[in-house]
């Protein structure tokens, strides 16, 4: 059963389905405003998989636009104000947007898409005839923008079906039911918080309380009333560091909802032992980590009942094939990580090339790379041992493309060239630090450098230091040797 087709049959359930800053939602108001957003998308006919960008915040509203895209016959592509206007507008024609869904909070940072906007609150409530389409499992329902091994981020096109099969077994994995609460406040343009969070609590019936943004006193708060909550590293150290920093009257109340919580995941990047271990002495529990990506949802999990393992992602879910790939090629219980499934994606939109490097038929199946170096123990548990590629890093729950980060570098007048890497950190799990070297006769400094990052890319994409060097360390044949800057640059930040 499709997400569209769960999200139509509940209509008659009474518990309020979202909450958000305008109150409680019933489900029944939340698809009505749906259809009559698709009856306005599609007054015109189907859309026949025509791409539809939203940009609106966390909430009723943004659930209402995402189902009536799909209702319409459309392919949802999720914007984020935290994006630049250079990298929005980038998306919007890589994707060939023609329209634009928005709300009034963010309808001035719409226009400067230069695509036609519609105001979604105001056409939800029009009054419609609208016979709702009910997409085919194989049609393409989300485009979601990841970085990959070319500098600039690639369209991850994903299935009705592959949404479908990521409700099923990540709801069956992890038990949720229409009783549960999610706690959201992860970004919506991610996998992480659009499909394995909402989608998985929305495909069960279960009601999800959007929080605007991240504010760690406000999921404390919010822990009172809710069952699960999902999060990358960053966000529970920065739960932690609260807790530390609150009195010993909050310190049990905050200690009371947590262990009331029935789930706490973590994901997008590996968790710190540590910080696992200090969540675990508040809540009860270690949190459950798992392994997913924008381009398979989620492959593996630790068990919801039984032996989580610190550092581990757990086994593949049901349906889920792995192989393990040495260098040789050869199966192993060391290697590349490749998967296979209804859970894959469909392909990178547009790109024949990267398709040809991702994807790889072995025995039948059509399988995966997914870049990261993983082992298994003697019960089938995987680690991620870190990315195949150095070229790939993973901050703050964010995969981003060092070579992306470079190629905005270089755009400054006074850089000659730029690498950048991966610092390990407890807090952001990799911390993005860039070395450059300056053109001859070019002054600059760091915050210079800085500034023009923060121009042109997203926040959690900027570095979050730069280094001025005399020159890269490079190889005979001029590459520059990333293992070996990343030594170096850990020697200046430990003086």
């Amino acid at each position: 059963m499709t997400p569209a087709l769960r999200f139509l049959g509940l209509e008659g359930q009474r518990l309020p389905l979202i909450i958000d800053g305008e109150g409680e939602h019933v489900a029944s108001d939340v698809v009505a405003k749906a259809l009559s957003i698709a009856g306005s998308l599609a007054e015109r006919g189907a859309l026949q998989g025509e791409r539809v960008a939203i940009l609106i915040e966390p909430g009723s509203l943004f659930i209402e636009a995402l189902f009536g895209v799909w209702l319409a016959g459309g392919v949802a592509l999720v914007l984020s104000p935290l994006h630049p206007t250079i990298e929005r507008k980038y998306f919007c024609e890589d994707a060939r947007v023609k329209r634009v869904l928005t709300s009034a909070a963010y309808e001035s940072i719409a226009l400067e898409q230069a695509v036609p906007h519609i105001r979604a609150d105001l056409v939800a409530t029009r009054a419609s005839a609208f016979r709702p389409l009910l997409p085919a499992k194989d049609d393409a329902a989300l485009q979601l923008y990841t970085s990959g091994t070319t500098g600039k981020p690639k369209g991850a096109v994903l299935s009705h079906g592959n949404l479908a099969t990521q409700q099923e077994l990540v709801g069956d994995a992890w038990a949720v039911t229409q009783d549960d609460c999610l706690v959201h406040a992860l970004p919506l343009h991610h996998m992480h918080g659009l499909c394995i969070a909402a989608l998985t609590a929305l495909g069960r019936g279960a009601s999800v309380n959007f929080l605007a943004k991240f504010s760690v006193k406000a999921i404390w708060e919010s822990f009172a009333r809710g069952s699960i909550w999902m999060a990358v590293p960053t966000m529970t150290h920065k739960l932690l560091e609260e807790f530390a920093a609150s009195d010993a009257s909050k310190q049990r109340r905050f200690a009371a909802s947590a262990r009331a919580l029935r789930l706490c995941t973590s994901g997008s990047s590996a968790l710190p032992v540590s910080v696992g271990e200090r969540w675990a002495d508040i809540a009860g529990e270690y949190p459950l980590e798992r392994f997913g990506m924008t381009e398979i949802g989620v492959g593996s999990t630790n068990p919801l009942h039984g032996d989580r393992r610190p550092g581990t992602v757990g086994n593949p879910l049901p349906g889920v094939t792995t192989r393990i790939v040495d260098d040789a090629g050869n199966d192993g219980s060391e290697g590349e990580l490749w998967v296979a499934g209804e859970s894959v994606f469909l392909e990178y939109f547009e790109r024949p090339e990267a398709n040809d490097a991702a994807f790889v038929s072995h025995n039948g199946l059509r399988y995966f790379r997914t870049g990261d170096t993983v082992t298994k123990d003697e019960r089938g548990y995987l680690r991620i041992l870190g990315r195949t590629s150095v070229d790939i890093l993973k901050s703050g729950g964010y995969k981003l493309s060092a070579l992306e980060i470079e190629e905005v570098l270089r755009e400054h007048p006074s850089v000659s060239d730029a690498a950048v890497v991966g610092l390990r950190d407890e807090v952001w799990g990799e911390r993005v630090v860039a070395a450059v070297t300056l053109r001859l006769g070019a002054s600059s400094n760091t915050d210079a450098l800085l500034a023009h990052c923060k121009e042109r890319l997203a926040p959690y994409k900027c570095p979050r230091m730069i280094a001025i060097m005399n020159e890269l360390p490079r190889n005979a044949l001029g590459k520059v040797m990333k293992p070996q800057l990343v030594n170096m640059l850990n020697v200046r930040t430990s003086l």
